[in-house]
């Protein structure tokens, strides 16, 4: 299974992400490349403890992670993500499209770092997670958006 703990995988998504320009035309969803960006640099901040997350209701929590993090399985598409993530309500607007991605990339670099210099925050939907599940997470959810722009 990719995990961003794996250096080569890690390097696969950040080769992936260099491919990504303003003008990328998404295959689905409402986002824009840039909001795209910008939502995957939330997506960071919030279990490094940089922006506030809401919860789910905690019934939706143990299934919806296993499946998600270990059914070999693509996410399905269209999927509504969390106010605080979504980049057409409430999250992080898009500025210039290269700080943007300097600061994605900032990001997952200090998301991936060993030792961390934090302590996770719980995942909206799945709740506590550990390092192992948080570094799944993130690749999935980096390959998710990636190929919503065909990268």
């Amino acid at each position: 299974m990719k995990t961003l703990r794996n250096p080569q995988d890690k390097e696969e998504i950040i080769t992936r992400l260099a491919r990504i320009q303003p003008t990328s035309q998404r295959r689905w969803g409402k986002m824009s490349a840039p909001q795209m960006v910008c939502h995957l640099s939330d997506s960071f901040r919030g279990p490094m403890g940089e922006r506030r997350l809401t919860l789910a209701p905690w019934f939706a929590r143990k299934l919806a992670k296993w499946f998600a993090l270990y059914v070999p399985l693509s996410w399905p598409k269209g999927f509504k993500t969390r106010t605080e993530m979504d980049q057409l309500i409430g999250g992080t607007p898009p500025t210039e499209f290269e700080a943007d991605m300097r600061e994605l990339r900032r990001l997952l670099d200090r998301f991936t770092r060993q030792p961390k210099d934090f302590e996770w925050h719980p995942h909206p939907v799945f709740g506590a997670m550990s390092d192992d599940d948080w570094q799944r997470w993130g690749y999935l959810h980096m390959d998710h958006h990636l190929r919503q722009f065909g990268a």
